[in-house]
């Protein structure tokens, strides 16, 4: 998807994600992304949080700085 937006990077390596981008990513202040390289383009995620022990992205909560699912959560308490 090539949105034909470009951006500037500024002296400090940084660059404006645009408000319709974010939008439509749901990203928001705050959020992380995580940046990778694939083949010779650079990629930029949304970190959505994810369960530690099965790796399910529904239902879950932090613990003590960790995801853990509805699922999980239960096996935990039982």
């Amino acid at each position: 998807m090539d949105s034909g937006i470009t951006r500037k990077i500024d002296d400090l390596g940084r660059i404006v994600i645009p408000a319709e981008t974010r939008r439509m990513f749901n990203i928001h202040e705050g959020d992380h992304l995580t940046i990778s390289v694939e083949g010779g383009n650079i990629l930029l995620r949304k970190v959505t949080d994810t369960c530690t022990f099965c790796g399910s992205d529904s239902n879950v909560t932090q613990f003590k700085g960790k995801g853990v699912c509805s699922s999980c959560r239960s096996q935990l308490t039982s």
